[in-house]
């Protein structure tokens, strides 16, 4: 099983990135795909969350508005596209697979994780 996240990168306050996970070895469309974050010095957080079937999806309330995810079973990739962006959003992302929650107990497989920065 892999999950290769990719995208993260330095951007500006007010800017946008999109972020990739891509998977392999896991019946991808059996699975809800989330994204998580962790900070420095911080516990890892829910960010958003898309359902199995793509139908579902949910987001943190610090994103909702500004981040959308998707969830190709084409492709076996999910993605999180982020906009209005702030020095807040700053952290590793990690994507996950297993079942739909907020709670990062529910996802088995993981990426290794992607830097984003955001500059003020």
């Amino acid at each position: 099983v892999q999950l290769q996240a990719s995208g993260g990168g330095l951007v500006q306050a007010g800017g946008s990135l999109r972020l990739s996970c891509e998977t392999s070895g896991i019946s991808f469309s059996s699975y809800a795909m989330a994204w998580f974050r962790q900070a420095p010095g911080m516990r890892r957080s829910f960010v958003s969350a898309i359902s199995a079937n793509g139908i579902s999806t949910n987001y943190a309330d610090s994103v909702k508005g500004r981040f959308i995810i998707s969830k190709d079973n084409a492709k076996n990739a999910v993605y999180l596209q982020m906009n209005s962006m702030t020095p807040e959003d700053t952290a590793v992302y990690y994507c996950g697979a297993g079942a739909y929650s907020e709670n990062y107990l529910a996802y088995v497989y993981w990426g290794q994780g992607t830097l984003v920065t955001v500059s003020s």
